[in-house]
């Protein structure tokens, strides 16, 4: 199809704004990519995490997970160095780019890739940068690719990506804390009920946590809902301290 910008970017905005998981719009973008530029037989999206920890997240087949792998064991290619300089890294040949040498003579040996271009994503994660892949088996294939499309293009990658992360952060962190909150409830129903400390009644909990193989929230939302543990604790860890008649 036609790289026309603004109905490709209209739609893909539309795309990435329903996806439900990171995972999915991960994929999405790799897709998408493939489709809006004519030149990419395949796309991947490739993240860096910490020094040297290299994983690709997204692809469109099986052929970009084996280039990447070999860029990730030689340490050469051209998304390592887009992650690397911030800058965008295009090869017409691999075979015969000496920027590469160790890398280009492998993939060609071992892959149908000829061609590959690698795009810097900016994400807001201080502590994870990725790069936006293509491939093709045709030589030369993105030397007409528009510079100007592709940073469009990573750039509401790079927007979707942030916007997805974040939501899945608060959702965590709001699971978290309403898992707390129970946690903190069915302390104070065993502190009224059992007559103990603040640490005795987490103690009782985690014990029965531990001794009936549930999770600790799984056990608290039990308490909440009969007033008692769900079975004895081990030991009688809240009958030491319950009061004598």
């Amino acid at each position: 199809m036609p790289f026309t910008r603004t109905q490709s970017f209209a739609a893909l905005a539309r795309e990435l704004a329903t996806q439900p998981t990171l995972t999915a719009t991960l994929q999405a973008i790799v897709e998408r990519t493939a489709a809006i530029i004519p030149a990419a037989e395949y796309a991947a999206i490739t993240v860096k995490r910490g020094a040297e920890r290299y994983q690709t997240v997204a692809s469109t087949g099986e052929l970009p997970l084996k280039v990447d792998a070999i860029q990730y064991r030689t340490k050469e290619g051209p998304c390592l160095q887009a992650l690397e300089q911030h800058h965008v890294f295009r090869s017409d040949d691999l075979g015969a780019d000496d920027r590469w040498p160790v890398f280009g003579s492998e993939v060609t040996a071992k892959t149908e890739v000829v061609s590959m271009m690698s795009h810097r994503l900016f994400l807001e994660d201080s502590d994870t940068i990725g790069a936006l892949n293509l491939y093709s088996r045709k030589p030369a294939a993105f030397a007409d690719t528009e510079l100007a499309a592709l940073d469009d293009l990573a750039t509401h990658c790079a927007v979707a990506l942030t916007t997805v992360a974040e939501r899945e952060q608060n959702q965590h962190l709001r699971a978290a804390l309403e898992t707390n909150r129970d946690i903190g409830v069915a302390i104070g129903i065993l502190m009224a009920s059992k007559l103990v400390t603040k640490q005795e009644a987490f103690d009782a909990l985690r014990i029965t946590s531990q001794h009936i193989h549930c999770k600790l929230h799984l056990v608290a939302l039990d308490v909440i809902e009969s007033g008692e543990l769900p079975r004895f604790v081990p030991g009688g860890a809240l009958s030491t301290s319950s009061p004598t008649s």
